[in-house]
């Protein structure tokens, strides 16, 4: 039998808001939805074709509602994180996958 040991640093939020990465590797972007997100990181669902192996690095595109672009300047909340995790249960349900990302601080 094996014990799993949780190793995450901060509480998920459910949530499914629209979402788009930017795969560096693939030079496009992959749209999908947001699963959970923490202040550490996020689980996504994206299509079965997304390119990624753990160890990516990603930049992760959260569009604003109009209401508040205006109210904090800007259309989308941009994030870079690196791939930890590829799940692959959702595979013949919904033809996605899961990704698990930890965010990381944009080096200048």
């Amino acid at each position: 039998m094996e014990t799993l040991v949780e190793q995450r640093q901060s509480t998920r939020t459910e949530v499914s808001w629209p979402v788009s990465i930017w795969l560096p590797e693939a030079n496009r972007f992959f749209n999908g939805r947001s699963a959970n997100i923490s202040k550490t990181g996020v689980l996504l669902r994206l299509p079965v074709v997304t390119p990624l192996q753990t160890g990516n690095i990603v930049e992760l595109n959260f569009p604003r509602t109009m209401i508040l672009a205006k109210k904090k300047g800007a259309f989308a909340r941009i994030k870079s994180g690196r791939v930890v995790r590829i799940e692959r249960a959702g595979l013949l349900d919904d033809a996605t996958i899961g990704v698990g990302v930890v965010f990381e601080e944009i080096e200048s």
